[in-house]
């Protein structure tokens, strides 16, 4: 379909398009099996200005986009989506400086981030606090000049390779979600330390662990914005970061329909290339278009974004989940077009199966997306009589 991208993205996608073939594909499998960061693929990527995409021209980044850097993550997740959460999460470690930073804040934290010489990443989720984000207990005690940081941050992308940590902690334990507030922590911060690496069902490439805070000093000018803004931040994050999560999907499972496709025109049987028979080319068209329409809805969410409306929560959460149920229903449909071979890790289906499953669960589960949307319909629906 033509969706009049512009001609700057549409080069980004054609660069890295090649990118993926000439430098992921070859080296996917070793990353999955060994769990190996892919810590060269990023400074290349960073080489060829991807890493600021996302960030405006005033502090180093090409200042791309929602639509422009979801197209960009897309890309990358065709060929491995272990690499493309590694380069998008720096994203998402970074939106809450976007989005509340001081201006002093923005030139110290993003020009690094823009031009790939540190990372970042994201500190919400907790052991008891998942979906519940207001239900984080790591907490912050101003002292003087500092805050001190106590408790434990889990699952979180990046963790231990990147720089730069937006870390969500309790200010006020009283007043609940509105107790909580997000800090710039620097990762050879006193007190930070991090947990082992996660061994995961799929994407394996990329890093996580715990963050672990044991009276961490962090100064008080690292505060975004003020006491108790912590959660609005977050949510607002979440509202720019979920097409990113969608477009990941939506990568995913076009990487695993060609695949399946190429497949099927070589393969033999009774005779005849399998996809001349009707029951699986009508498997493969019901796999086409659910990838097409997934791509229809997050890039429709990214021109929302763009175009300043406010409230964003319900198309955001709308292409997350209908993105990442498409990866999972496509993926594994891939496996089932090659059969055998589908199931063997000589072939790149059965990784892009098990890849797909975090698209249902992380940034929000399918199913709290789909309570967003349901709660969002209530209000609409609620003024209009």
């Amino acid at each position: 379909m033509n969706y009049g991208l512009t001609e700057e993205q549409i080069e980004v996608r054609n660069m890295l398009d090649e990118f993926g073939r000439e430098r992921i594909i070859p080296v996917r499998a070793e990353l999955d099996e060994k769990g190996i960061f892919p810590t060269d693929i990023l400074k290349e990527l960073a080489q060829m200005d991807m890493m600021g995409l996302y960030i405006d021209e005033a502090y180093g980044g090409m200042e791309f986009g929602h639509l422009g850097f979801c197209v960009a993550i897309e890309t990358l997740s065709k060929y491995c989506i272990g690499v493309s959460v590694s380069f998008a999460a720096n994203a998402l470690g970074a939106d809450p400086i976007i989005i509340g930073g001081s201006e002093e804040q923005k030139k110290k934290y993003l020009s690094p981030l823009a031009t790939g010489e540190k990372w970042a990443a994201f500190g919400l989720t907790e052991p008891n606090a998942g979906s519940d984000a207001g239900g984080i207990q790591t907490t912050a005690v101003k002292k003087g000049d500092k805050y001190i940081l106590n408790g434990t941050k889990q699952w979180i992308t990046n963790g231990g390779e990147a720089d730069t940590y937006t870390v969500f902690a309790i200010t006020n334990k009283s007043k609940g979600a509105r107790g909580v507030s997000c800090f710039i922590v620097e990762k050879d911060t006193p007190g930070f330390t991090f947990g082992k690496k996660e061994d995961k069902l799929g994407i394996r490439a990329s890093a996580t662990r715990e963050l672990i805070f044991q009276d961490c000093e962090v100064p008080a000018e690292n505060l975004i914005g003020r006491e108790g803004m912590g959660f609005l931040l977050a949510m607002k994050t979440f509202d720019v970061s979920r097409p990113g999560i969608a477009s990941q999907g939506v990568g995913l499972a076009q990487g695993a329909l060609d695949e399946a496709v190429r497949y099927a025109k070589v393969r033999e049987q009774f005779g005849k290339p399998i996809i001349a028979n009707q029951g699986l080319q009508w498997m493969l068209a019901d796999m086409a278009t659910k990838v097409e329409t997934a791509r229809a809805i997050t890039y429709a969410a990214c021109r929302t974004l763009e175009s300043g409306v406010k409230d964003v929560s319900k198309i955001s959460a709308m292409c997350k989940y209908y993105a990442g149920d498409v990866a999972m229903q496509v993926t594994t449909d891939a496996v089932q077009v090659l059969g055998g071979y589908g199931f063997m890790k000589e072939y790149p289906a059965e990784k892009m199966m098990r890849d797909a499953k975090i698209l249902q669960i992380y940034e929000g589960t399918n199913q709290i997306q789909r309570d967003i949307v349901g709660a969002a319909l209530i209000k609409e629906y609620a003024s209009k009589k």
